[in-house]
């Protein structure tokens, strides 16, 4: 990850917790003085802030493919392995038309590869969403590109990969060779979430 000036020294007062007034330039040093802590800190505060994102990337092995946007993968660095779904795309539901497929798809992407995993965030249900990427290409960007998968909306957004579904569609390629494919969402409303797939 690029590192700004402006970057790290915004990580550093939030880090820090300063009060307003002390957010003035030339501030920060002055009210740690005033105020007997030293500068370092700032400098404590600001590793921290940088290892605790390092600790969100890391590189794996996808061990399983649960359907076509969440998978398993074995961390480099030890430890139990994770379940991820892959931030910004929805694929089918595994018992959904399409679903099968997806999976497929994913499988033949990212099974026993070396990725690198970016974890975003959680999600409601308090899974890892993550950006992987396998040989430098971003797995939700190839997904639906293929037409394996949509951009995942979010009220008017079109989502992170309108274009790639845009070109899928007009190429009609995997789901969209269907008239009118049905999204996950809109599955789910009708029929509620499939069986939990085996791992």
């Amino acid at each position: 990850m690029a590192w700004t000036m402006h970057g790290i020294f915004g990580l550093t007062l939030m880090a820090a917790r300063f009060s307003r007034p002390a957010a003035v330039p030339g501030a920060p040093i002055r009210w740690c003085r005033q105020r007997g802590r030293p500068a370092a800190t700032l400098v404590a505060a600001l590793l921290l802030a940088v290892n605790a994102q390092a600790a969100r990337v890391f590189t794996a092995v996808v061990t399983h493919v649960s359907d076509g946007d969440t998978l398993w993968v074995l961390p480099d660095s030890g430890g139990p392995s994770r379940k991820l779904r892959l931030d910004g795309i929805d694929a089918p539901e595994i018992c959904q038309h399409g679903g099968v497929h997806a999976r497929a798809a994913l499988e033949r992407l990212a099974l026993n590869q070396r990725v690198t995993v970016q974890v975003r965030r959680r999600d409601d249900y308090g899974r890892e969403l993550a950006r992987v990427q396998v040989d430098r290409q971003d797995l939700g960007s190839l997904m639906v590109r293929e037409g394996q998968a949509w951009s995942s909306r979010w009220r008017r957004h079109p989502g992170p990969y309108a274009t790639e579904e845009s070109d899928a569609r007009e190429a009609r390629r995997g789901l969209f060779a269907a008239d009118r494919p049905e999204p996950p969402r809109d599955f789910r409303r009708r029929h509620g979430p499939c069986p939990a797939p085996v791992r």
